[in-house]
């Protein structure tokens, strides 16, 4: 259901509230949510380092609240910020969820989960394209949108998120949940040469703010005695 979640309303906003780019950047908030609900529920501490690098990423997150606002951009609006917040706050919950089922099969786990994420992806189909759109794509679909579906499912999905709930199952969340830092990397450099999307001063300095607040937390794993 998380998952579901997650992906419906990452799609959601970037249909026109947020560019893909920046979208990527702004789903690692899941990072320090993660953080805070690990310290929250299961008591695990928060060192100094990870509150600096909190404090860091935030920055970057402030910076593009700013230009949600108009200033001087169109790459996201208040509502597309606000909406994939909150698939990052899904995807936090559902690193809890991952820590606290402990070390499980995953492949096994992520096919039968996925189940669960169908009936919400497919609620939001059916609210924000209806049955005609969806009746008449289906059966028009090229190739090349078969083959997104399948890596979509099978890349990132089963794979993707399955490896990543092994680590999470059997690691701190402190040292797994930062080696996301990779996915503003991709997704930000991927849309700017596929989809040519702009990359102006102001996003490369968030990029920089959050990629340091999560640099930050990948030293403090390291150096668990001087936090």
């Amino acid at each position: 259901m998380l998952l579901g979640l997650q992906f419906g309303l990452l799609f959601l906003a970037m249909r026109q509230d947020i560019t893909p780019g920046l979208a990527s950047l702004v789903i690692q908030s899941q990072v320090f949510m993660t953080l805070l609900l690990v310290a929250l529920w299961q008591h695990e501490r928060i060192g100094r380092l990870p509150l600096v690098g909190l404090a860091l990423a935030t920055l970057g997150f402030a910076s593009i609240a700013w230009h949600s606002h108009g200033h001087g951009s169109s790459a996201v609006t208040p509502l597309g910020l606000l909406i994939v917040l909150s698939a990052a706050l899904c995807w936090a919950l559902a690193n809890l969820v991952t820590r606290r089922i402990g070390r499980v099969d995953m492949l096994g786990f992520m096919v039968w989960s996925s189940v669960f994420a169908v009936p919400p992806l497919l609620l939001f189909s059916l609210v924000f394209e209806g049955w005609e759109t969806i009746a008449t794509a289906l059966p028009r679909a090229s190739l090349a949108a078969w083959a997104a579906v399948a890596w979509q499912a099978v890349g990132n999905t089963l794979f993707g998120y399955g490896a990543w709930g092994w680590l999470m199952a059997r690691h701190p969340a402190a040292t797994i949940t930062p080696m996301a830092l990779l996915v503003p990397v991709f997704g930000m450099g991927a849309s700017a040469l596929l989809l040519d999307e702009p990359l102006q001063a102001w996003k490369l300095g968030a990029a920089a703010l959050v990629m340091g607040g999560l640099s930050i937390n990948v030293y403090a794993a390291r150096l668990p005695r001087q936090r």
